[in-house]
């Protein structure tokens, strides 16, 4: 038997301190599995937080999985954390835990704080170090520009194992970084964001049953791996969001569930921590130990994978305690209230961690409902969140698309009441992979017409969506126009790009990522009424709607117009700022993507003829189901 040591701690009084406090934004330094040299000796330190057990021990191949051959100790000051060093012991160990509760019952867990785990269905932590030679000082020193809230923000949303796959296999973190990297480039967008990458045992759960805190999943390499697929893409200048789980956890009898034998990580009664809809368990957020673990498994991912953001699953429902719950299956908070009041603590305490230490990042909240303040800092009432999903702007773009043309008129407002509320928080656009799964059809299979007007439609959306406020985020096989729902087991139908109209889809969406970067208008002032204004919002009969977005100069507007029915529309006049000639930068009706050709001949001179509150005017001709954006000579 290797004798165990004990003289040796990662934990100073400070640490134990701000773990008791919620206020430990580093906990994967201090616990988990730490190969070391102690007194010369190679060996691993383990530590973990148990402080229910009457026993816990270290298992693994190296004892045959003996329960009690190597037992830690636990800290005497009333932490509930139990240590000790292994000497012999080194990369790639398998371990686990086996924790002994108050009724003699054993748990045999993998460690919460593991950096690598065993390929699901194993169950095993790995022990493994960090080490890695970053080669990516160019992006973070510049990424304050590209994360800040007037920078265009493009986002790619990725399934890293179903995004490109190679003989019936995953690709690996390395395969996917050069060809993703390549693809991105191509399209044109600023960032990737990858849905959760950290390890979960149920691969069809999409990452979002996470286990793993602190470990990406091995099905698709080592955490170097993962390091090299992060640094390759910023070298080539996108920016990388990682998809984050606070809100739940699944109840696998390895993981964190009744992990010492009580309710540690949740909440003990089902009404407070049992999730009815996705059937799993709720963090506690009002214990101090559970928001110093989860703030600190936000940090790692910054700290040290070089996450540019972080988009925080399920927001909504934390922060309500009745969320999916009839009346009498939830708890009232101490005022008789349904908002969860831990929750709204933890979620303020996340953004002051992680903002106070990375100010160039961004965090996204996916909040569904009109909670306020969501993207207000938290010294004004706020939840500190950078930018929060526009799941209304969504619905109402996607329920009025997928009526007939003839009957979009009736709906005209579902078009123009986003901008009601455009500038209340800061918000991003999400096409997601919501959107395409579980019956709700492909982007493209949600308009309606035939082929050509479902592309054509798709064309127009898309246009829609880069030019209205806010930021952009569009799901994997949008840009090409699956027509196939998303499956996770699958690859995207690539081979629609042999196809020339889905290849114009695609080159739609590079042009509309290439205006959206290099005009200022489209960024600039996002979050402010003052880039953009109406020109005509009231032409429901033909369901035309035309706006200008605007700069921080004031100088370089651009103008669009967009004819949602299948009608070209000859001799539109629409009022502009500006007189003389406004060239038609973007057409979504043109050859090249799959349109019909009508438009203006690349641009329209202006007649002093007032229009709109305006003293000059274009005469245009709109084409069917399209979108333009016009752009003012010499600005």
């Amino acid at each position: 038997m290797t004798r165990m040591r004990y003289d040796h701690t990662l934990l100073t009084d400070m640490d134990i301190y701000l773990f008791k406090q919620g206020r430990h934004y580093k906990l994967y330094d201090k616990l988990g599995a730490h190969p070391m040299q102690l007194d010369g000796q190679d060996g691993v330190q383990f530590g973990v937080w148990a402080p229910n057990a009457t026993a816990v021990a270290v298992m693994g191949d190296f004892n045959d999985w003996q329960t009690a051959s190597h037992p830690l100790q636990v800290r005497g000051d009333g932490s509930g954390i139990w240590e000790g060093f292994v000497p012999g012991l080194g990369q790639g160990e398998l371990y686990k835990y086996a924790i002994i509760g108050q009724d003699g019952q054993m748990f045999s867990k993998t460690d919460p704080f593991a950096f690598f785990w065993e390929t699901a269905p194993q169950t095993a932590s790995v022990v493994w170090d960090l080490d890695y030679r970053w080669q990516d000082e160019t992006w973070m020193e510049q990424r304050h520009e590209r994360n800040h809230l007037n920078a265009p923000m493009s986002v790619y949303e990725v399934h890293p194992g179903s995004w490109r796959q190679r003989d019936g296999r995953f690709l690996s973190y390395r395969e996917l970084a050069e060809e993703l990297a390549t693809y991105v480039q191509e399209c044109g967008f600023t960032h990737v964001e990858f849905m959760p990458v950290m390890e979960h045992p149920f691969y069809g759960s999409w990452g979002y049953q996470t286990l793993g805190f602190f470990a990406p999943s091995s099905r698709y390499g080592t955490p170097q791996d993962f390091m090299y697929l992060m640094e390759y893409l910023h070298q080539e200048g996108i920016g990388v969001i990682l998809d984050w789980v606070p809100s739940h956890f699944p109840q696998d009898a390895h993981g964190l569930v009744y992990f010492d034998g009580t309710h540690l990580f949740e909440h003990a009664d089902p009404k407070l921590g049992f999730h009815p809809e996705w059937k799993s368990a709720i963090f506690n957020y009002a214990r101090y130990e559970v928001q110093s673990f989860l703030i600190s498994s936000a940090n790692f991912w910054i700290d040290r994978y070089h996450a540019d953001g972080l988009r925080v699953d399920g927001v909504a429902s934390m922060l309500y305690l009745d969320y999916a719950r009839e009346d009498g299956e939830w708890i009232p908070n101490e005022y008789g209230g349904r908002e969860n009041l831990g929750a709204i603590d933890f979620l303020r305490n996340l953004n002051s961690a992680l903002y106070g230490e990375h100010p160039d990042i961004i965090t996204a909240a996916e909040e569904s409902t009109d909670w306020p303040m969501v993207t207000r800092p938290v010294h004004v009432g706020g939840l500190g969140f950078g930018l929060k999903w526009n799941m209304g702007w969504m619905h109402d773009t996607l329920d009025f698309l997928a009526n007939d043309p003839v009957y979009r008129k009736y709906h005209h407002n579902q078009l123009t009441f986003s901008i009601m509320y455009a500038f209340s928080e800061n918000f991003i656009l999400p096409l997601s992979h919501d959107e395409v799964v579980y019956g709700k059809g492909s982007l493209i299979n949600k308009m309606p017409g035939d082929d050509w007007q479902k592309r054509a439609n798709l064309r127009l959306m898309l246009g829609y969506m880069y030019t209205h406020p806010g930021k952009k985020l569009l799901f994997m096989g949008g840009e090409i126009g699956q027509w196939n729902e998303w499956n996770h087991d699958t690859e995207l139908d690539w081979w629609l790009l042999d196809n020339p109209d889905h290849q114009g889809l695609r080159r739609w969406v590079g042009d509309l990522n290439r205006v959206y970067r290099d005009y200022p208008a489209l960024s600039d002032l996002d979050f402010q009424s003052g880039g953009f204004a109406w020109i005509d919002c009231s032409d429901w009969e033909q369901s035309v709607i035309s706006y200008l977005r605007w700069d921080a100069s004031g100088q370089r507007p651009l103008l669009v117009v967009a004819n949602f029915t299948p009608m070209p529309r000859a001799n539109y006049r629409i009022g502009v700022p500006f007189a003389g000639l406004w060239h038609e930068l973007l057409n979504s009706d043109a050859p090249l993507y799959g349109g019909s050709g009508q438009g203006n001949m690349g641009g329209v001179t202006s007649v002093p003829v007032p229009a709109h509150g305006f003293y000059d005017s274009l005469t245009l001709t709109l084409p069917p189901l399209a979108v333009e954006v016009f752009t003012p000579e010499g600005a």
